[in-house]
């Protein structure tokens, strides 16, 4: 017989007896023998091993534990910076106000924080995004129609200007009144007073996942300008390093307070809401806007970015992001800002 039909022979002999083999184990195993394969997973019963291997599942690290989260308004004036906390929060909204400034609400969860701030006032829209991630507010004042709202939402806040003088300090390198600060440890102390519940069971407005997210149909997103107003744009640019966007807003490279550290975000959410000017008899130029509805915006991570739409049924429903085919967009474990900028907002994605 040729030697090459024999080695074949030889060969098929020897696959088809390794999974005779391995089947005789499997069986075996099933009927009380010494290893049991679960999936990923390998648990050992023998009388002589009784050593347990098991495979962790992937989670997520933004957005886990059942605390419940705090949300922070923080000044956005160039007098208040730079601010502390930010790189610390797992969302931070940043929302136009009146003057063409824009304010932020930073949200955290677990977070161990010396100093936060410095804080601000509330603005009315602002508690549409503390309401649907189920945290306190905490602020520093208030406008009119913020003061109505919490009252007529019952939304769990924390207020600088009623506070008995423990849970905000204000420190001496910044003027008033944009110096207002507080940490973690305060905010908790002053929850607990008030009878708010410090543990929440709802999910995460985004929809997170452990896998890498890349948007290969996206266009590139290397840099991204937004204007809020002519003296207040946000411009963010890729860290193809880090895999991160790096922050800078007036013209400035933003870092944290604390730590000197540049302002990252893994991803950016834009999303464009028409504003107005709010009449509330004060002649402020406070602004106003219907935050319900399906916006237009942006998913933006990994030097790449998708166009979405962001629905919002009321007020204190959860907003969904999802693709132009309807489907929930999958998003980076990682820290997000989410831009609300006005609908004529010239955004540029390079």
């Amino acid at each position: 017989m040729n030697k090459k039909i024999v080695f074949w022979i030889v060969i098929i002999i020897c696959i088809i007896a390794i999974a005779v083999c391995s089947s005789i184990l499997f069986v075996k195993s099933k009927n009380g023998g010494n290893s049991t394969f679960l999936g990923t997973e390998v648990v050992n019963n023998g009388e002589e091993n009784k050593n347990t291997i098991v495979a962790e599942a992937e989670t997520v690290d933004i957005f886990k534990g059942n605390s419940r989260p705090i949300a922070v308004m923080i000044d956005n004036n160039v007098n208040a910076r730079p601010q502390a906390g930010l790189n610390d929060a797992y969302m931070v909204y940043e929302i136009i106000v009146e003057g063409g400034e824009s304010r932020l609400m930073a949200l955290f969860k677990d977070a161990k924080l010396d100093v936060i701030g410095p804080v601000r006032s509330a603005r009315h829209y602002f508690l549409d995004y503390a309401l649907e991630n189920d945290a306190i507010y905490v602020h520093f004042g208030e406008s009119p129609q913020a003061q109505s709202d919490i009252g007529t939402y019952n939304v769990n806040n924390i207020d600088g200007i009623k506070e008995d003088g423990t849970t905000f300090w204000r420190v001496k390198d910044k003027k008033a009144p944009h110096n207002a600060v507080t940490s973690m440890d305060n905010i908790l102390k002053s929850a607990q007073k008030k009878d708010y519940r410090t543990t929440s069971s709802k999910e995460s407005v985004l929809n997170y996942v452990p896998e890498e997210v890349n948007l290969e149909e996206g266009q590139v997103a290397n840099n991204v300008t937004i204007p809020y107003s002519q003296s207040n744009i946000v411009k963010w640019s890729y860290d193809e390093v880090n895999k991160k966007y790096k922050r800078a807003s007036k013209t400035e490279q933003q870092k944290d307070w604390t730590t000197g550290e540049n302002i990252m975000a893994k991803n950016i959410i834009i999303e464009f809401i028409a504003n107005t000017d709010l009449i509330d008899g004060e002649n402020k130029g406070r602004q106003t806007m219907n935050t319900t509805g399906i916006k237009d915006g942006y998913y933006i991570t990994n030097g790449k970015a998708v166009p979405i739409k962001c629905e919002k049924i009321s007020r204190n429903s959860q907003t969904v992001y999802k693709d132009l085919e309807g489907n929930e967009i999958k998003v980076n474990d990682g820290n997000t800002f989410v831009q609300i900028c006005p609908t004529n907002a010239k955004v540029v994605i390079e």
